[in-house]
């Protein structure tokens, strides 16, 4: 019986050495294999904004296109060197053209861009009232 007792203590002692093992075994590995994306939240805010030249409809985010990849080396670099959010969009604006950008922001060129849809809403709405308001009056 006694002997059974010195088997069954040293089975509990290597599965709690195997255990102790397996926890840090997991926890140096996982913190070097991290299942995040390789890129922080800015070059994913970046990116997510940035249209991919190759690819229709997709951004520089989604695409997987040789472009899509050197833009996102670019965009880290950039990051790296100091450059700001706003001063990466420059750039990149400056030399693809205001394409690129999903939300062009406003300008003297982009003023109808958002001018107008907010002038046919405000038309709409007027023919909407003047129409219930006439056939009130009748």
């Amino acid at each position: 019986m006694t002997m059974m007792l010195k088997k069954l203590g040293g089975l509990l002692m290597v599965k709690k050495k195997f255990i102790l093992f397996l926890f840090l075994f997991v926890n140096f590995f996982g913190n070097c294999y991290s299942e995040t994306e390789p890129y922080s939240k800015l070059e994913n805010d970046i990116a997510k904004n940035l249209r991919c030249l190759i690819c229709q409809g997709q951004s520089i985010y989604d695409s997987n296109s040789e472009f899509s990849l050197s833009m996102r080396i670019y965009i880290k670099d950039q990051i790296d060197s100091g450059h700001s959010e706003d001063q990466i969009y420059n750039m990149l604006v400056k030399k693809y053209g205001q394409w690129i950008v999903y939300d062009p922001g406003y300008s003297k060129k982009t003023f109808l861009l958002w001018f107008i849809p907010i002038l046919l809403f405000l038309l709409g709405g007027a023919i909407i009232y003047l129409r219930i308001y006439k056939s009130k009056k009748i």
